[in-house]
């Protein structure tokens, strides 16, 4: 995106946030090659029709690499293509307006795992995993919360104790997403029980086959059951499979949040605005029109702000914005969601099949997830406004 000719005094944050002409010479090129390859998609399989939709979504994002289009920023050397932030934002944008498929059971790989381990693993790690993950051979899940952490993490009790080159895993994860049909986890332990708690925890690649490991999907409100427990009793995992050093896993986790926090929503919020529009025509109440333009008003200030962040990042001044976005898009899409309802009436019975109530009833979570939305304000006031902390 063009920065701007000349910067002045307290407006040096500004940014130009109109695509360049790279930018568009690239959108061009991707649209021309969704109209030739989504055609040749199968159709969507069925919600719970696990096997299947991972073969589709793997599929897709095979696709996507062998077309150019997987790991967009990331190194080169590891099959990503060294684009810049911007040719992202480009690529979901545009994905987003073709109605591509999502992400799906490569959410955590893509999104979480693979950027982390672009900043925090050893090249071994990096060879082992990467391509395997924007070829979509390998799809990953997360085991971080447990039944007694969760908004609280650092008091996970996932025990992982040193035995020559292997650690001796024994805990319970919960809420694992895609843990049922994913090769690999990314997965806390606590390997020194005696520190405190922020201070004794590592971050580790959990190959999901391994002996000891036993899976057991959650079902949801909705019936879906994209995630599970997880239960480890004696599993020896590799010393060589942790990221980061021995009790450091702290620090390797905010990496992890970062991306889950300030990017993983990027293609979400696009598709906010796309819902709003495919809502307007059913709305005939003047209030419920108002409110569904604050809706859009919100969404789209989201995505500028997601645009301004990024524009920062590539100038080297990272601002905090990104902090603030997960917040303030959960809680709008939630009022959103709620909107939908109402607008609905006695068609919001209907659940199955209808995108708009199934929506309302995932976008519950989305306050919790990824850290709930009490623990995000305390994280901006201490962090960004500098308020006193919070008394422990």
């Amino acid at each position: 995106m063009r920065r701007p000719a000349r910067v002045v005094g307290s407006l040096a944050a500004a940014m130009d946030l109109r695509p360049s002409d790279a930018d568009e010479a690239f959108r061009s090129r991707l649209r021309e090659w969704l109209a030739v390859e989504l055609p040749k998609l199968a159709p969507m399989p069925h919600r719970e029709a696990w096997p299947e939709r991972r073969r589709f979504d793997t599929d897709w994002q095979k696709r996507l690499f062998d077309g150019g289009y997987a790991g967009l920023h990331w190194p080169k050397e590891y099959g990503g293509q060294g684009a810049s932030p911007t040719e992202q934002l480009v690529f979901f944008e545009e994905t987003t307006r073709a109605r591509a498929p999502y992400v799906g059971v490569n959410f955590v790989g893509t999104l979480h795992a693979g950027p982390t381990l672009i900043e925090e693993g050893s090249d071994d790690q990096k060879r082992a995993h990467l391509p395997q993950i924007l070829r979509g051979d390998e799809v990953w899940c997360q085991g971080f919360s447990e039944p007694n952490a969760g908004s609280d993490l650092a008091s996970l009790r996932t025990r992982a104790e040193r035995d020559g080159d292997d650690y001796v895993l024994n805990g319970q994860k919960i809420w694992c997403s895609f843990g049922h049909i994913a090769d690999v986890g990314e997965f806390l332990v606590r390997t020194d029980p005696d520190a405190p708690k922020h201070r004794g925890i590592s971050w580790l690649i959990l190959p999901m086959n391994l002996p000891g490991i036993e899976i057991r999907p959650i079902k949801t409100v909705l019936g879906s059951r994209e995630f599970c427990e997880v239960f480890l009793t004696d599993v020896r995992v590799p010393v060589a499979n942790r990221v980061g050093a021995e009790n450091d896993g702290w620090r390797v986790t905010n990496v992890t949040l970062k991306y889950e926090r300030g990017t993983a929503f990027v293609s979400e919020l696009i598709d906010s605005l796309r819902l709003c529009a495919d809502v307007a025509p059913l709305v005939r109440d003047v209030a419920h029109r108002r409110e569904l333009g604050r809706c859009y008003a919100d969404f789209d200030a989201l995505w500028s702000l997601t645009k301004r962040n990024v524009s920062q990042a590539e100038r080297g001044t990272p601002g905090p914005g990104a902090m603030m976005i997960k917040l303030a898009y959960t809680e709008a899409r939630q009022r959103f969601g709620e909107l939908c309802l109402r607008v609905l009436d006695r068609d919001a019975l209907h659940i199955d099949g209808n995108e708009l109530v199934e929506e309302r009833l995932r976008t519950l979570a989305l306050t919790i997830a990824a850290g709930a939305s009490q623990i995000q304000r305390n994280i901006i006031s201490e962090r960004v406004l500098g308020l006193p902390r919070e008394p422990r």
